[in-house]
């Protein structure tokens, strides 16, 4: 026979998950948050985030990892301008008033990426949370250079994960080798472009509006 204790667990909704593949220097991909955000709103039950990471600088990135930033990706001015013109364009419509860069093209999210990986599998999921979003705000809200281990390191230690943590992870070459396995499988998956939102196997590419993360989550 369940004590009054065990109805109540009984009784919770079941916990939902919906993938996220992202970079945080992709201004989608910090929008997309922001449409999240509002869908999340809008549900008794939170989506937890089950973050995937992606290299939109994969093209760009030299033996070392270091990025060429005078690589020809294809993308010229127009292909800028007309960026810049939807990121106004869903800034306005999804309220992200903090929002300062509309670019971030000289930044290599890939130590964030590092770090943030690590900081899910030590710290668990809240404290990654908190990460995650401060880096999205450090870039999108600040224009801080989250490529920068000092800036890391601040972020890191505002959401109480030991500043250790983040030099032992970017001076790691097994997690750096690790990561590149996560961008592959992701394009092994089909990804070619962030944000991508997965739930139940179906996706919805792009910073998408809160009613079409709905009907991916709700099937309405």
């Amino acid at each position: 026979m369940s004590n009054a204790s065990d109805a109540e667990t009984d009784s919770r909704p079941e916990e939902e998950v919906i993938t996220v593949y992202s970079d945080y220097v992709c201004p989608f991909c910090y929008l997309g948050r922001q449409s999240l955000d509002n869908f999340q709103e809008t549900r008794e039950v939170e989506l937890q985030i089950d973050w995937r990471p992606f290299d939109l600088r994969s093209g760009k990135r030299n033996p070392d990892g270091s990025i060429d930033h005078d690589a020809d990706d294809g993308k010229d001015d127009a292909y800028y301008e007309q960026a810049r013109e939807n990121v106004r364009r869903l800034q306005e419509q999804y309220g992200a008033d903090e929002m300062e860069l509309d670019l971030a093209t000289d930044v290599d999210s890939l130590p964030a990426q590092l770090v943030s990986v690590a900081i899910r599998e030590r710290e668990g999921y809240e404290r990654w949370l908190d990460f995650d979003e401060a880096v999205f705000a450090a870039l999108w809200e600040a224009g801080r250079d989250i490529g920068s281990e000092d800036v890391l390191v601040d972020l890191a230690t505002d959401v109480g994960v030991d500043a250790d943590v983040v030099r032992e992870t970017l001076a790691d070459d097994d997690r750096r080798s690790a990561l590149r396995e996560q961008f592959r499988a992701a394009s092994q998956r089909g990804v070619t472009g962030v944000p991508t939102f997965v739930y139940d196997g179906h996706a919805a590419r792009g910073a998408v509006p809160p009613e079409q993360l709905e009907r991916l989550v709700e099937g309405a």
